[in-house]
This record gives structure tokens, sequence and C-alpha cells, in this order.
């Protein structure tokens, strides 16, 4: 069925209440391979990543937010009126995040969702999905993914924006390798990414591809820990927001190359797929900071 962007524009705003603990931090940091560091000689035991994954100690990554309700309210973005559509069809096209302060360990919260925009690119449709969540205290976060539907464009709407940043032409200043483990897709699932995209091989077939694929996501929150690690002395508190545009796949199993230009309050980032030629895995993708 057709997406009608003016119905899914039209529809009321859905609010929701939300809440999340430690253990919920916890397994979302696993799902994007806390817990060790690649190089150290015995890395189980790196003391650095006990801030994402020992209760005493835990910090919340601003990435958090696209999973914190088990990611609710990117699954109702996609039962709006106007939008029906097929999950192989479905790809996430990009992510922002912005968090007005940093997000609790454990906390309460409510999320209001709205379909924000819908582009027309021909061949496909992109729908904006925008999520603002609030607890008692005021604004946390607002969050828009750029949901790419393959088949459903040609309905005459906007094109939307397609200007692209051109990297430096130097070497970045940072370059770092994060494996990702084989189970990694089964593991991140459990944050409430529940697509079987990502974990039955008959399903991914259907999609297109050769075997499941990696959520987006977790290669989002993957980058941004780097990120975090590398320049920001592990301090999440620091990030005021990060964006990404989604431009190809990552497999289990292998190793993103993640290279950072740092400047005052920026880090640029472009992310590749080591096995594969360094195949384009994210593209203009900022972390703004303190």
């Amino acid at each position: 069925m057709p997406i009608d962007a003016e119905k899914a524009l039209a529809a009321e705003p859905r609010t929701s209440r939300i809440s999340w603990d430690h253990k919920d931090v916890q397994l979302y940091h696993l799902g994007i391979g806390a817990g060790a560091r690649p190089g150290l000689a015995d890395p189980a035991v790196d003391p650095g990543e006990l801030r994402y994954t020992l209760e005493s100690r835990l910090q919340v990554l601003p990435s958090f937010a696209t999973v914190a309700g088990a990611g609710a309210a990117l699954a109702g973005g996609l039962s709006v009126p106007g939008v029906d559509v097929d999950l192989a069809a479905v790809l996430h096209g990009g992510q922002s995040v912005r968090v007005h302060r940093p997000v609790p360990v454990r906390g309460s919260a409510v999320t209001t969702s709205k379909v924000a925009a819908v582009y027309d690119k021909v061949k496909a449709a992109v729908l904006v999905l925008r999520t603002e969540a609030a607890d008692d205290d005021g604004p946390l976060w607002t969050s828009d993914s750029q949901i790419f539907v393959r088949g459903e464009g040609g309905f005459g709407g906007e094109r939307g924006p397609s200007a692209r940043t051109a990297y430096p032409a130097v070497t970045g200043d940072h370059v770092v390798e994060r494996p990702v483990r084989p189970d990694q897709a089964l593991l991140y699932r459990l944050s409430g990414d529940w697509n079987p995209l990502h974990a039955d091989p008959d399903f991914a077939a259907k999609a297109g591809f050769g075997r499941p694929i990696l959520h987006g996501l977790c290669t989002y929150g993957m980058t941004l820990k780097a990120v975090t690690d590398t320049v920001l002395g592990g301090d999440v508190t620091r990030i005021r927001s990060y964006r990404t545009r989604f431009t190809g796949v990552v497999f289990p199993g292998e190793t993103l190359r993640i290279e950072m230009w740092t400047s005052p309050d920026q880090v640029r980032v472009e992310v590749r797929a080591v096995e594969r030629d360094n195949a384009p895995v994210l593209d203009d993708t900022f972390v703004e900071h303190s």
C-alpha cells in the first residue's frame, strides 16, 4: 500500500510514557560492544569499560535514546495513519540525537512522536520520524530517524535535502578499528529492535541480502562510543548532538574502520567496513561536543 504523505503528516502526535533502569543501559552498551577494548593484552579487565557496564560507575551514551523504552517510538512511527509498509522494504537512512542534558541511568519520560517530513526519492520514500522526550525536570532529548522505504516513491512529493559534505583531503586525526562480534546483532536486538532482517537468514534473503545484517543503530552506537573513548576522554556528558547518514550495511563478524577529524567543538567521522575493501558504512557523521 503506498504511503499517503498528506495523511501521515497530518496525523496527531503519539505520546507514551517510557522508563528504563541500569539494566537497560548496560544491555544496550553490551550490544554495541562495551566490555572489552581491542588491542589490550587482557581486554576483559579494561577498567575504562566499567563506565559502560558496572552499575556503580555507569554513565549513559546519548545514543541510548534510540532504544529507550525498547524503541517504541520508532516502531510506532511505522504504524501511523498513511503509513503501511513491508518491513522487508525498510532500511534506516539516517539518525540524529540532540541531548538537552545528560541521560540519567534510571529514569521515566514522556515521549511525543510524529512524522515530521515525507520525501519522495522516486524509487523510494523517506520518512522523518521525530521523537521528543521529557521528564519532570524538562526536555531530555530530541531524535530524528530517517526511514528509507524502497518502492514507495514516485508520489510527486518534495524530494528533500540531498547536500553532501566533502571529507578533508588529509588523513583523520584518529583512526581506530572496532570488531563486530558474529553474535552482536542477536545481542543488540534485545534492546528492542526485533526486525528479523537482523537475525533470520530467510527474511534477509527476501530483503536482498545474503545473510542477516547488523542494525544500523548498532553501528551508530559503536561509532559514538569510539569517538567518546578516543576524543572525549570517555566523558559522555560532553556530547551535545550526534548525527549520521547510513550509506552501507555491516555484516556481523566484520571490522569497522572509524576515522575522525577533530575541531574544538566537533568531530567529523567516516566509517568503513575493512573486509569489503573499506566499503562506506556511515557518512555525513558529526559529533558536536563541549
